[in-house]
């Protein structure tokens, strides 16, 4: 699978649009990539471009109605609000360092996310912030919940994929996306325990759903709030 990026001027106006190539695809498929603000055009092996330009144009005013119904962008950016734990969190620069200085380059207290250092770092030291939060919390909460069923992760790590809130490979590896930090704890919840419930069973079927929910009480809350909310989780950084 391979992909490439270009803007092209549909109807709607000049569009970010994401060529995919994908063996397995049956036919070619449009999607709206929340994250970056475009589309994604999935191609089989044996389609051409001009196939996916022609599903473009039929699709034109969907396409273009989907983008403008996205959540407004955030960026990690000095006194931007950001969601941690499903509670919002001002950033604030300190480029002189925790007056105190007893802290690292980025902590929380009170509401407020301080970041410290050139303002040419700030996004990268949020980003790691938050990831490192994600995988000290999806750690603590896969591996209580694999105890549960005698199970243990090969490994646990964090990613920021564009179509999975979380993975379970053959071989044990779970894997969730570092956005999640920002969802409230009961998503967390629910997100882990589909994943860690995958280490016994690989598919969706009944035994799979009725082990998430002995592993979880938010299995309904958790899926509800991803599918209206997600969306704006993808929309930040």
């Amino acid at each position: 699978m391979n992909a490439t990026e270009e803007i092209l001027t549909l109807p709607g106006g000049p569009t970010m649009v994401r060529w995919r190539r994908h063996a397995q695809a049956r036919r070619v498929s449009l999607r709206i990539d929340p994250r970056g603000g475009g589309v994604v055009v999935t191609l089989p092996a044996r389609a051409g471009r001009r196939a996916g330009i022609a599903l473009l144009m039929t699709h034109a005013d969907w396409v273009a109605e989907r983008i403008a119904a996205l959540p407004r962008a955030i960026a990690f950016a000095d006194g931007a609000e950001i969601p941690i734990n499903g509670l919002s969190h001002r950033i604030r620069h300190l480029p002189d360092g925790d007056p105190a200085g007893a802290r690292g380059s980025a902590w929380l207290a009170s509401g407020t996310l301080y970041v410290t250092g050139g303002a040419e770092f700030l996004t990268r030291r949020v980003g790691d912030f938050l990831r490192a939060e994600a995988r000290r919390r999806f750690s603590a909460l896969a591996l209580a919940k694999a105890a549960m069923i005698g199970r243990r992760p090969a490994r646990i790590s964090v990613k920021d994929t564009r179509t999975r809130w979380g993975s379970c490979a053959r071989d044990g590896v779970l894997s969730f996306s570092w956005r999640l930090v920002m969802a409230p704890p009961f998503v967390q919840d629910y997100v882990a325990a589909h994943e860690v419930a995958h280490l016994r069973h690989m598919d969706h079927g009944p035994c799979f759903w009725s082990l998430v929910e002995d592993l979880t009480p938010w299995r309904a809350e958790g899926v509800r709030w991803l599918t209206g909310e997600g969306a704006r989780l993808l929309r930040i950084g």
